[in-house]
């Protein structure tokens, strides 16, 4: 976590006197370069800013010259005191007091260094007078400041004979600056991240423990609580369980009941109250032990290559079998593809490939099916459920859907941070189909019928779109699409993964522009109109934002502290508190989540607040990647119901999503992509518009 950081921040101090130094007009970056290495000092120990002091003085010095890389060294010291203060809990009286010492000192090194590094002293000067005596120049062009140019001028003919002094004025003043900036800044930053551990949480078994082997199983929990800080509620209450050897065990409940948060107690992490159980260490990621999946695999991949992700961190002289264990997660020749070009579902089937390599004794999987198609749902399913017989691993599963609990040896029911003896109510009969609601509560009797479908809305005229076209890793992710998107319409997009969906709905909301062929936006009219007008036919990239995008990845589109913030930030500024409470609630949330941070939102939550925010800008269109994903069935019953209800009263809604069944009460249309081509489906409904062929415009 020490080398992330110093890499992460390091690069950012760098990048910013980089800037300051080959931009005239941004010197004001150089201000900002101290701030990520006094979050260093502030966050790890001094060891760590010592290595990135010097890794950032070497980079910079190659980047950018001697200059760059004094400016580096000075954005260290500066940092390092500032970060020093912070962490000891110091107040302004102590920062006062370390820039009366500090300043002057480091104006005096400045120019010690300068007396060594002549041509840089010499180059310092130019600028500096040039600098001046340009100012003075325009002034004596202006009568009324002649006086102040003839004052520059002396100024700059001081500077040239006395230059020790300036650099020594100069410096003192500019590092007080930075000082005192880099306090200010720093504390905002501190409190935004006042919830994240600065240590890594999950290479111990916590205090006390004695164990020096990995030896993960069986484990035991005793009374287990967590909180995520002292002054938080806690997440977890009295949780008894445990483990054996060879067991397949599904983990059940609602959003935000917990079930990520045992799954790092499972994995390694120390609970704040009761005891964990183990022969020996977790060993997270170590061979032979805790293997751990998470929701948003994206973050585990570190190889830039598929076969380089599946044994990354493992020694070199592993034996590993990489194409058989591509092979045996649906991953068969993507051994020399690029990562960043897989979709959400070949991401997730590479995050359990490369828990596989580690040959792990206990494999935690949380949520790894919610971005798989379904034929690809059931192919890992069956793969995590014969680990236990064929590989002798234990497996915990974390999941939503009914028919994969069923699956299951056990099923432990969270509900609200406690295990209970019941199975969840959408679990009565394991032979039953439990992934979608039963037809007596079925999202299609809470919703009004769609009105009648209008005129075309979003005209897309054989797109074509690559990634990384021209060079030898050039990936072409759409061919040709021709598709209309007519208001009022419900259209549901399906396909595998990898087909193209993800990039279809980033064109179709203007972030990525077509390579080939035009999407354009016809206009709005009704109720829900974007506060920006336009002309008909423009292209939707020239109006990013008139149509609402929920991110496949929720995570990614938060962005402010609070659930409010964030619903008003997306909403626009006329959003206000009231606005906030109702959409909240409109997505099944109580309004006094409002003031939660965003940070301790479950996925499922997460979710849910996008949505909110969405719907709070009143788009005329909404374009949704896996809006159920995540859910458990009553979240996404309540999710579905609200898409039919907004349909109902005129939003046009587009669908990306593996869970077609449950959306036929939003969609009225289905297209399917097929390898990056668009498929129309035979099944439509009565009000769709005639003369309609399921996609051409």
């Amino acid at each position: 976590m020490e080398f992330a950081s110093v890499a992460i921040f390091g690069g950012l101090t760098v990048a910013a006197v980089v800037i300051a130094s080959v931009i005239p007009l941004a010197q004001a970056a150089g201000l900002l370069a101290p701030v990520p290495l006094a979050l260093i000092a502030a966050r790890t120990r001094p060891r760590a800013l010592l290595t990135a002091t010097v890794a950032t003085t070497a980079v910079a010095f190659a980047m950018a010259g001697t200059g760059a890389m004094a400016t580096v060294l000075g954005s260290a010291l500066v940092g390092g005191i500032v970060g020093d203060i912070k962490r000891r809990g110091r107040g302004v009286g102590a920062l006062g007091l370390a820039t009366l010492v500090a300043s002057p000192i480091l104006g005096g090194v400045s120019v010690l260094v300068l007396l060594v590094l002549v041509p840089l002293r010499e180059l310092t000067i130019e600028a500096m007078t040039n600098s001046i005596h340009g100012v003075a120049k325009w002034l004596h062009g202006w009568g009324p400041t002649d006086g102040v140019g003839d004052a520059l001028d002396a100024m700059s003919r001081s500077i040239a004979s006395h230059w020790w002094a300036w650099i020594w004025i100069s410096g003192t003043v500019g590092t007080a600056i930075s000082l005192l900036a880099a306090w200010w800044i720093l504390g905002g930053v501190i409190a935004r991240l006042r919830d994240v551990p600065s240590e890594d949480t999950l290479t111990s078994d916590g205090p006390g423990s004695t164990a020096t082997e990995v030896a993960p199983l069986p484990v035991t929990a005793e009374g287990v609580g967590f909180a995520y800080s002292p002054e938080a509620r806690p997440v977890l209450h009295d949780i008894d369980l445990r483990i054996d050897p060879g067991e397949f065990v599904a983990v059940v409940g609602a959003n935000g009941s917990g079930k990520s948060t045992l799954a790092k107690i499972l994995a390694g992490r120390a609970p704040t109250s009761g005891v964990v159980h183990r022969p020996g260490l977790a060993g997270l990621g170590v061979h032979g032990g805790t293997a751990l999946v998470l929701q948003r695999p994206e973050i585990q991949m570190l190889g830039s290559r598929v076969a380089d992700d599946v044994v990354w961190g493992l020694p070199p002289d592993a034996d590993v079998d990489v194409e058989a264990l591509l092979a045996e997660v649906g991953l068969s020749g993507l051994g020399d593809r690029e990562t960043t070009d897989l979709s959400g579902g070949q991401q997730q089937r590479l995050a359990i490939a490369a828990a596989l390599a580690r040959d792990p004794q206990l494999l935690i999987a949380d949520e790894v099916t919610s971005m798989v198609d379904p034929e690809g749902r059931g192919q890992l399913l069956h793969l995590l459920a014969s680990l236990p017989a064929r590989r002798g691993i234990a497996v915990v599963l974390i999941t939503h859907r009914g028919s994969e609990a069923a699956a299951a040896d056990r099923v432990i029911h969270l509900e609200a941070g406690r295990v209970v003896p019941h199975p969840p109510h959408w679990m009565p009969d394991p032979h039953a189909d439990l992934d979608h609601p039963s037809p007596t509560v079925s999202a299609a009797s809470l919703a009004a019928p769609g009105p009648h479908i209008g005129g075309p809305l979003l005209v897309l005229d054989h797109v074509g779109y690559a990634h990384l076209p021209g060079s030898p890793w050039e990936v072409v992710a759409l061919t040709d699409i021709t598709l209309t998107v007519y208001r009022g319409e419900g259209l549901l997009i399906v396909g595998g993964n990898g087909s193209g969906k993800t990039t279809l709905a980033w064109i179709m909301t203007g972030l990525l522009s077509p390579r080939t062929g035009t999407c354009h936006l016809l206009g709005t009219a009704g109720k829900f109109t974007p506060a920006a007008g336009f002309d008909a036919g423009e292209p939707v990239s020239e109006h990013v934002g008139a149509i609402g995008l929920g991110f496949q990845h929720a995570r990614l589109q938060l962005q402010k502290v609070t659930v409010a913030d964030e619903i008003m930030a997306a909403g626009g500024e006329k959003v206000g508190t009231a606005e906030v409470a109702r959409v909240l609630e409109l997505v099944g949330l109580p309004r006094q989540m409002a003031a939660t941070k965003v940070d301790s939102l479950s996925g499922g939550q997460m979710r849910r607040v996008v949505l909110a925010g969405l719907i709070a800008r009143h788009p005329d269109m909404l374009v949704l990647d896996e809006p159920l994903a995540g859910l458990d069935p009553l979240a996404r019953e309540e999710i579905v119901a609200l898409l039919a209800r907004l349909r109902a009263e005129g939003m046009t809604i587009v669908i990306i999503s593996h869970d077609f069944e449950s959306l036929d009460s939003v969609c009225t249309r289905r297209v399917r992509l097929v390898d990056g081509r668009l498929l129309p489906d035979t099944h439509q409904d009565a009000d769709q518009p005639s003369g309609w062929d399921g996609g051409a415009p």
